[in-house]
């Protein structure tokens, strides 16, 4: 069995601001204490809630003491395990989440954060799974979405909407997804009827939904509001980008009982992919070291699904990524 190494790395910041402000911290690996699990990670998620956290938008997280540490979402091998642990044993592959601290090559975490990695999905998707994953699942089941609702969902090329309309439509539900249009073939491959965002999206909306929206999803955060009203929505089926950022925070505290819940959540949605209730995109895999660089393609918002990173990438080459080429040529 491999040996852990003596020291780690990791993705720290002394004050807010950009991406520009996270630093390689090396620190020394301790062994794990009672209760809890040592893991190699392999592919870490990154999201704009971790930016927000980051720029110091998101007062929850004021009082966290310095330095603190980026990232949430992790997948790779456990390579020690602590006392009082059943279930999970050294080469285990698990998915997991941390209030902060995933952008690592090893974390020390809760046996209780982490779930069995379905031996179908690949690492980079497992690394972007938990926020994107949970907060489509909280949504839904939030607003309580069934066979017998026309969804719209703004955004829906993105890691959290291109979730919410396949396991929206696993539900039943018939899904309209707005986007821009060169993400249309995209939807259309997940069965989701997309929509061109711009001036006249209700009247779109009204046509392909033949009259009836039941409930709106709202990503983008911008006009959501006006059009969910002008379509007939009841308000208690709306939920803004606003909610959605509530929830993902949520997903980030770290008492029990909140750790609790997004494991649930967590092992929820790998049950579904293992089911083969939905594909998750990965757009962009850069290596740990060009965090940076993976924040600012992030800030874009032209990503369709995840963009992950890896510490041990089979090649550390940049590749040109179609949707650049695409942005150049504009």
């Amino acid at each position: 069995m491999k040996r852990m190494p003596a020291e780690a790395t990791r993705y720290r910041y002394e004050e807010h601001g950009g991406a520009d402000v996270l630093k390689e911290d090396r620190h020394p690996l301790d062994g794990p204490g009672s209760g809890e699990v040592v893991v190699e990670v392999v592919s870490a998620g990154i999201s704009h809630i971790d930016s927000f956290i980051r720029e110091g938008h998101e007062h929850v997280f004021h009082d966290d003491p310095w330095p603190r540490f980026s990232g949430s979402d992790f997948a790779g091998i456990v390579r020690a395990v602590g006392s009082h642990v059943s279930g999970f044993r050294p080469g285990d592959e698990v998915i997991g989440h941390v209030r902060s601290g995933a952008h690592a090559t090893f974390v020390t975490v809760s046996a209780g954060a982490i779930v069995a990695k379905p031996r179908t999905m690949s690492w980079e998707i497992a690394g972007g799974l938990y926020l994107a994953g949970a907060t489509a699942l909280e949504m839904l089941d939030d607003l309580r979405i069934g066979a017998s609702d026309v969804v719209v969902v703004s955004a829906a090329a993105g890691g959290v909407g291109s979730l919410e309309v396949q396991l929206a439509k696993r539900r039943g539900a018939r899904v309209i997804g707005t986007c821009g249009e060169r993400n249309f073939d995209y939807l259309r491959q997940l069965g989701i009827i997309p929509v061109r965002y711009g001036d006249g999206l209700a009247d779109r909306i009204r046509h392909v939904s033949r009259g009836q929206v039941t409930a709106y999803i709202d990503n983008f955060g911008k006009d959501g509001r006006d059009v969910a009203a002008d379509l007939g929505v009841p308000a208690e089926r709306y939920r803004s980008s606003a909610d959605r950022r509530d929830v993902e925070l949520r997903l980030l505290q770290d008492d029990p009982v909140s750790v609790a819940h997004g494991t649930d959540l967590l092992r929820r949605v790998a049950t579904l992919y293992a089911e083969g209730a939905f594909r998750l995109l990965v757009s962009g895999l850069y290596p740990l070291s060009d965090i940076a660089e993976a924040y600012r393609d992030l800030s874009q918002l032209h990503a369709r699904g995840k963009i992950v990173l890896a510490t041990n990438p089979v090649s550390p080459y940049r590749v040109t990524k179609a949707r650049d080429l695409h942005e150049s040529m504009a």
